[in-house]
């Protein structure tokens, strides 16, 4: 029995190109591509060599006016054409190989993903893994290449007006800081997870015994942060990196006896 869905008729002469037919409004198109692709990729990894994960991955080109449009199959393409191994090097050949493949002058490649690390509990040792976003955001045009690393890390803090003003204890939550960076070379995602740890009340684990408990709780209480503190924290540490070229952090509390957030920035430049 032949299947209706795919006849058996004669195969047209000629599929049109209705991407490259022209198009009389003469207006180009900035970014135009795919967006929420997953796709499994293998990332470097600082201890360990490589990672693998899923990354949700958006891929562009700018259009010029007198093209219709773009041709969405050549992106992935691409992208399948690199493998599965991501890193600076080879996100700037896939860069190239859109401008290329696409005929187009710029090229634009978000890659988000989440990333994880093997943490030890502060007191008994006990090891589990942790979670935190890492995004790659990267533009080619012509040859010129910009890159920007973000990364999500969540992290307790403790208010420091709380502290000083209560006769019993002091109000802490979950913070959640965004922290993007142009470098001079390559940083790890892990060190830029430890900058930001290093920066808040206390750091997070997803795996605590009691005495981790008591001690996470203790180094919160001792080491009151607001918001503010909390960027200025952060910047203060990338200020003094070596390869730190430009950044921007963000903080955002997720405040336990309010019905809002509170939230700081600071950008460079």
């Amino acid at each position: 029995m032949k299947s209706s869905l795919f006849p058996s008729g004669p195969a047209p002469d000629v599929l049109h190109d209705k991407q490259s037919e022209p198009d009389h409004r003469k207006l180009r198109i900035d970014k135009v591509g795919v967006r929420g692709l997953r796709f499994p990729i293998t990332v470097r990894d600082k201890e360990r060599t490589l990672q693998n994960t899923v990354a949700t991955i958006g891929m562009y080109v700018d259009l010029p006016h007198e093209f219709k449009g773009t041709h969405m199959s050549r992106f992935i393409e691409v992208l399948n054409s690199h493998g599965h191994i991501v890193h600076v090097e080879n996100i700037t050949e896939i860069l190239h190989a859109m401008q290329a493949r696409l005929k187009s002058a710029s090229a634009h490649l978000e890659i988000e993903f989440p990333y994880f690390l093997v943490k030890k509990a502060p007191v008994s040792g006990m090891e589990s893994v942790m979670d935190y976003t890492a995004r790659f955001d990267a533009t080619a045009t012509g040859k010129e290449i910009d890159f920007v690393l973000t990364v999500k890390v969540a992290v307790t803090t403790l208010c420091p007006c709380s502290k000083a003003i209560s006769r019993f204890g002091a109000h802490n939550q979950r913070g959640m800081v965004t922290v993007q960076v142009r470098s001079r070379k390559a940083i790890w995602i892990e060190d830029l997870i430890t900058l930001v740890e290093s920066s808040a009340s206390s750091e997070l684990y997803s795996l605590l015994k009691r005495r981790d408990e008591k001690a996470v709780t203790e180094r919160a209480y001792e080491n009151p942060v607001f918001v503010e503190d909390l960027v200025r924290n952060v910047v203060e540490r990338l200020n003094a990196h070596p390869d730190v070229a430009w950044y921007k952090v963000e903080a955002e509390n997720f405040e336990s006896i309010h019905s809002h957030n509170a939230y700081a920035s600071i950008e460079k430049g």
